[in-house]
């Protein structure tokens, strides 16, 4: 959920045939599975400390995995007959989903299960790993990356799941070094024609980098947690209403992480579970225009620090217009309340209007331009507690230079406004990405991400500098 303690999520647009997959959902519009290593070509690796509370956002979710993700933007309905729609051409797909023929992975299947083996290597330069704003100090890491992903082939239902780790070492600095694992995956249940039963679950040992929102000031080494998630959501369709309704829980149990004097600072503090009741409605009053309603409630039961608890409860709920005026505009556009009551009475109540903008425009086939705007509330725990009010705008353009080249170029602004504490942090990002597919076996891509918090309060502020490079083998 886009506005708990982490924003970890599971991309539903995983799994993939020999090509790409779709499936057809009664009255709404095919979406497409993504072949296997396609996303992890996409993203490129590093470890650079994500300082929004808002990331850039990975990909759309088409229906009907919005259902899960209420505030991600829905399809519009496809009322043309089913019988006699064609397949959608690579050059018609997003430019960072396109599969063109020749580049797409083969893949392993074994009776009615696909399996699609993936390896990346890389490096990348980090001209601040600590995110110090007095003492600056650089280094070079070298990351490496296997996955497996594994998806079902059943004319009914499916089930797609991803299993990976992600190692990364330090070339000076070890106390950097981490290694994530990932058990993920997400599937449907045919109930009936416009019914279906949707789950997905993440079981996880992640590591939260230094120079994050979240992590301690003075850390020298990441905090490493343990992530345990599960959503199951009902899916119901009526002709051109289109309703879901959905339990979400998250688990999180906290390690410790070391700070610059050598003591060790726990971080036992952000343990808890956070669940949440969600809800949306979607109605299509034509082809071009829908409107939709979302809601999301939410019991956060997080641990905090002595006397100062980090339990609340809250709510968000938006309603706005889905436009998709064929290939050339499509989008989402919000706005609502959110309110989140904090039980300690130093944080006390985050509440006000709130909104969420999702727009891309594809003047050409060849270009795509994203633009993203949001509000949510988060909380973090450093020596107090504090809950955080963050608003983000974010412009981003993904081009196809040539069929097996893509450049993406994204930026944003984020303003974060903390409660219970003297504090209001502003971020730029920007980021440059060039993904080359060799052949369907190999992909190189390079990236580089510039990243510069201000803070009211000087140990907050930093800026840092990364660049890498990765090698995907891929089958």
């Amino acid at each position: 959920m886009g506005f708990e303690l982490t924003l970890a999520s599971l991309n539903a647009s995983e799994g993939s045939g020999e090509r790409f997959r779709s499936i057809r959902v009664p009255g709404r519009c095919r979406f497409s599975l993504l072949p296997a290593p396609a996303a992890v070509i996409l993203l490129g690796l590093g470890s650079s400390a994500n300082a929004q509370a808002i990331p850039w956002t990975s990909g759309e979710f088409a229906s009907p995995w919005n259902a899960q993700k209420i505030f991600e933007p829905s399809s519009l309905p496809d009322r043309t007959d089913p019988n006699n729609r064609e397949e959608i051409p690579p050059e018609d797909m997003p430019v960072k989903k396109r599969q063109q023929p020749g580049y797409e992975p083969v893949g392993i299947r074994s009776g009615s299960w696909m399996f699609n083996p993936s390896l990346t290597a890389g490096t990348f330069y980090d001209s601040n790993i600590f995110a110090s704003n007095t003492a600056p100090r650089s280094d070079i890491a070298a990351v490496i990356e296997p996955t497996l992903r594994a998806h079902s082939l059943w004319g009914r239902h499916g089930l797609d799941l991803k299993l990976d780790a992600q190692s990364t070492t330090y070339n000076q600095f070890s106390s950097l070094n981490q290694t994530n694992a990932s058990l993920k995956g997400n599937g449907w249940l045919d109930i009936t024609n416009d019914t279906m039963l949707l789950g997905s679950f993440q079981i996880a040992h992640l590591n939260e980098g230094v120079g994050t929102l979240t992590s301690p000031a003075n850390a020298i080494s990441p905090t490493p947690y343990n992530l345990m998630s599960g959503d199951v959501t009902l899916r119901k369709e009526f002709n051109r209403l289109t309703t879901s309704v959905g339990f979400r829980t998250d688990s999180y149990d906290y390690g410790s992480t070391r700070a610059q004097d050598g003591t060790v600072i726990n971080q036992d503090a952000r343990d808890g579970q956070v669940y949440a009741l969600h809800s949306r409605i979607d109605y299509a009053i034509s082809s071009t225009l829908g409107w939709f309603g979302g809601v999301e409630g939410n019991q956060r039961d997080i641990r905090g620090t002595p006397g100062h608890t980090l339990d609340s409860q809250g709510y968000r709920a938006l309603t706005g217009i889905t436009v998709g005026l064929s290939n050339l505009v499509t989008g989402e556009f919000g706005a609502g309340y959110v309110q989140q009551r904090f039980d300690d009475p130093s944080i006390g109540n985050i509440e006000g209007p709130s909104y969420r903008a999702r727009l891309t425009w594809r003047p050409t086939r060849l270009l795509d331009v994203h633009f993203n705007a949001e509000q949510l509330v988060t909380q973090t725990t450093d020596t107090s507690a504090t809950g955080v009010l963050a608003n983000a705008v974010q412009l981003g353009l993904d081009y196809e230079l040539r069929r097996n080249i893509i450049v993406s170029l994204a930026g944003g602004y984020e303003n974060d406004k903390f409660f219970g504490q003297l504090r209001k942090d502003n971020v730029l990002t920007s980021d440059t990405r060039v993904k080359y597919l060799v052949n369907r076996f190999a992909a190189v891509s390079a990236y580089y991400r510039y990243t510069k918090r201000d803070s009211d309060i000087p140990v907050f502020t930093f800026d840092k500098h990364l660049v890498g490079m990765n090698v995907t083998a891929q089958f």
